[in-house]
């Protein structure tokens, strides 16, 4: 069902491959929709997908992981495809992300910052259970390597941006040739 909602999507929506890129991604979504760097640590992202019109956000890796929150003491599974409605502060209809809560794997829906004074971030279930914790707790400290990396990575994603930039004016001027 995802892959189906994905495709929905996939027409205006910006999208990159390979894996440096889409952490790259994957991190500047998280900052524009202003929450926590920590949250998606996918490993082996293929593909990164962002409608803006739709709000609607994809991540592909090539296998789910699991991820061990130490300071919230929770372990979470991602699945091969996570996909989300995003806007500020705020993830919905989640899918591809579940957590142990009382000994069973539990879906999660939504993950929100309702008051970003607070410095809590909440985990809700499609069941309206909800667990909150510090948002802190889901924050990683750039090392200054990755600091350089991400430099680098910025340059390849503004020159792929001018690459689709440019396609997309060379469809158009096409399309006005053709139509003349």
């Amino acid at each position: 069902m995802t892959s189906k909602m994905i495709e929905n999507h996939r027409e205006n929506a910006e999208t990159y491959s390979g894996d440096e890129i889409c952490k790259a991604k994957s991190l500047q979504l998280l900052d524009e929709i202003s929450l926590p760097n920590g949250l998606l640590p996918l490993q082996d992202i293929t593909e990164v997908g962002y409608n803006r019109t739709s709000g609607f956000v994809w991540l592909r890796q090539k296998k789910k992981k699991e991820h061990y929150f130490k300071s919230v003491g929770k372990p979470v599974s991602y699945g091969t495809e996570v996909t989300a409605f995003v806007e500020k502060h705020r993830m919905k209809k989640v899918t591809g992300v579940k957590s142990i809560d009382t000994m069973l794997w539990v879906t999660v829906s939504d993950i929100y910052i309702d008051d970003p004074n607070s410095g809590k971030i909440t985990f809700k279930t499609p069941f309206g259970l909800s667990r909150s914790f510090p948002a802190s707790a889901f924050v990683v400290e750039e090392t200054e390597e990755e600091k350089k990396t991400e430099g680098k990575v910025e340059e390849k994603i503004e020159a792929k941006d001018e690459e689709k930039k440019k396609i997309e004016e060379d469809k158009k001027n096409n399309m006005e040739e053709v139509k003349a």
